[in-house]
């Protein structure tokens, strides 16, 4: 085995060998507090302005394919899809989803930023899962009514906004705005976690291995494959939540088990994953523009406040 004198030396090796170990730690300390000291009001302002700025996006640009696998997921048996007005009821999506995205990142951040300096780097995972989840329940009040609303359009059964909310409202009560409630939850909060842990991971992992920070391709790629990943593993709960919501007042299925029971007996098991291929392609897209825009965002606000010194730099001599 041949050594090359200007590199292999000992004391070379060693001095390489630390700086590397240096900048890995720089990247994972610099990932795990991109704000140093902790400011829980800067997290939760950049996020929320960082999560309605992506949310509002992702819909506008997806919303015809989030109409199509929703439709698929309404229809029954041989039933055909209709493929006119994909962009029925976006408009009042949008007054939902902004909120809805800015108080679900708005209490992500933060809460991320407390548990992993809370948390031993062991369980940094588990931090990411839990925040997902906080934030997933946090917006869930301002989501759920919005997704009823928009999934009834998306299947015809209203032309507005307004007249979707009016209708369910005299119809159904307060609480048909809420329906599928209890699906919503079991569908979201594993997604919500899942997603964001396999994101935040990923961009740990490819962070120290570049030994620096991502450009925007970059996390948007991490992003997309995040989504894809999840957007499959969670569409039998999808299913089951978009027949709960877009049931109305006939009452087909009394709770989540007997809507499972009836789409098995009644359709097969296959059935569960209706639409597996638009919410796959969907969510990826989706999860591709969001994260990006939502990074990238971040970044701007971080650069027009105070700046932080970085561990990084208060390390150099």
């Amino acid at each position: 085995m041949s050594i090359n004198a200007d590199t292999d030396s000992p004391g070379i090796l060693k001095h390489q060998t630390g700086n590397v170990k240096h900048q890995m730690k720089g990247a994972a300390t610099t990932f795990r507090n991109e704000h140093d000291p902790f400011d829980f009001m800067r997290f939760l302002y950049e996020g929320a302005v960082a999560g309605a700025t992506a949310g509002v996006v992702v819909e506008s640009v997806l919303y015809p394919i989030d109409t199509i696998k929703t439709r698929l997921q309404a229809v029954h048996g041989g039933g055909k899809i209709i493929l006119r007005g994909l962009y029925s009821g976006l408009a009042g999506n949008l007054v939902g989803v902004l909120p809805a995205s800015a108080i679900f990142v708005g209490v992500y951040e933060p809460t991320k930023q407390m548990l992993l300096k809370s948390f031993p780097e062991s369980l940094s995972a588990l931090a990411y899962l839990t925040a997902g989840a906080v934030g997933g329940v946090a917006s869930s009040i301002v989501r759920v009514p919005t997704e009823v609303v928009k999934q009834r359009m998306q299947t015809g059964q209203f032309s507005s906004a307004p007249n979707a909310v009016h209708c369910i409202v005299a119809k159904e009560g307060f609480r048909g705005l809420y329906a599928g409630f209890g699906s919503f939850l079991l569908r979201d909060l594993p997604f919500d976690a899942v997603q964001f842990c396999i994101y935040e991971q990923l961009r740990i992992g490819y962070k120290l291995a570049a030994r620096r920070d991502l450009n925007d391709p970059e996390t948007a790629m991490i992003g997309a494959f995040a989504g894809a990943i999840t957007g499959a593993i969670t569409t039998p709960l999808d299913v089951i939540k978009t027949r709960l919501m877009v049931q109305g007042s006939a009452k087909q299925y009394e709770g989540i088990l007997h809507c499972v029971g009836t789409i098995v007996r009644e359709e097969g098991t296959s059935s569960l994953f209706k639409g597996i291929g638009p919410r796959v392609l969907w969510i990826g897209i989706g999860g591709s523009i969001f994260f990006g825009v939502l990074e990238r965002t971040k970044k701007l606000l971080s650069n027009s406040g105070p700046i932080h010194p970085s561990p990084d730099s208060l390390k150099q001599d």
